[in-house]
């Protein structure tokens, strides 16, 4: 069976980089941003809609309820949207603690260990300068989508 790519194949180890990382949750975010303001505004519609024309036969109560028992599974869904969406950020921090700043900072230290013992107070600011080296950049927000990132990579 012939398998045919419709974009760009990726893989996890694609977001070893920061920038990629940040590309991909800043993406995820509108996403997940732009689908709870879909769910807002049909909620929004369908509370309207049934405020103006409640179905006939219906009691108060009854409409009431049957008006909450529909609308209300939109609400919830809305506000999981928008704390999934703001879990990215989160997702973001921890992915760049436990990649880059956590390993760098391990690194920093091993190399300073074994780096020989400077006379005087030079031995401080040697070690203070490989550790400001061994940190990650931090990377700038790029201009383009997390899969525009994937196909330029692919394609060099």
């Amino acid at each position: 069976m012939s398998r045919s790519s419709s974009g760009p194949e990726w893989s996890g180890d694609m977001l070893d980089r920061p920038e990629m990382m940040a590309a991909f949750t800043g993406q995820l975010r509108r996403v997940l941003s732009d689908q709870a303001e879909f769910v807002a505004r049909i909620r929004r519609d369908a509370e309207a809609m049934w405020k103006a024309n409640p179905p006939e036969g219906y009691g108060s109560f009854e409409a009431w309820w049957r008006h909450r028992w529909v609308t209300g599974p939109f609400g919830e869904i809305q506000e999981l949207l928008e704390k999934a969406s703001t879990l990215t950020f989160q997702l973001e921090a921890r992915y760049r603690r436990g990649r880059h700043e956590i390993p760098a900072a391990r690194q920093a230290a091993a190399q300073a260990k074994q780096a020989p013992a400077l006379a005087g107070g030079t031995d401080f600011a040697a070690r203070g300068d490989q550790v400001r080296s061994a940190r990650p950049r931090a990377a700038a927000s790029p201009d383009g989508s997390f899969m525009d990132m994937v196909r330029g990579e692919r394609s060099a």
